[in-house]
């Protein structure tokens, strides 16, 4: 079985949480994502930001993204998971928590991002069904 640190896409780039959610949405559109992990001063990670966050938490209730800053959107624990940790524990995350995106730790420092297509790759047509089923059987959250 794989773990996390197989899984995962390795390097995420972190958006501070002091950097406004215009510069966010421009570090999603040049690295091609459409989520960064919020780090700290302290180099931790203090959550996720997606560009569904942007849209829904911020303009869509007249939030300025170009003074709201990424630690306003660190909302609550982040979920995240050790690289040593095996795929079950990956999906078991995802699943419980109904998410889309999961940091990858190792020794406290983010090392890389697990994602749907990620998880798409590896599971077989099963565990993706099963997967895919969990996630949006609800509202997603990230």
């Amino acid at each position: 079985m794989s773990t996390a640190r197989e899984i995962m896409h390795p390097g995420a780039d972190c958006v501070s949480e002091n950097e406004t959610l215009e510069n966010a949405a421009r570090m999603m559109r040049d690295l091609k994502v459409g989520a960064l992990p919020i780090c700290g001063a302290d180099d931790r990670l203090h959550g996720i930001i997606t560009d569904r966050d942007i849209v829904v938490r911020c303009i869509a209730e007249g939030g300025d993204p170009r003074s709201m800053t990424a630690r306003e959107m660190a909302k609550g624990t982040p979920i995240w998971v050790e690289a040593s940790a095996d795929q079950s524990e990956v999906l078991r995350l995802m699943q419980q928590n109904k998410i889309r995106r999961l940091p990858v730790m190792e020794n406290r420092r983010l090392i890389g991002m697990i994602s749907e297509a990620d998880l798409a790759v590896r599971l077989d047509e099963h565990s993706l069904h099963e997967f895919a089923e969990a996630i949006y059987s609800a509202e997603p959250t990230s």
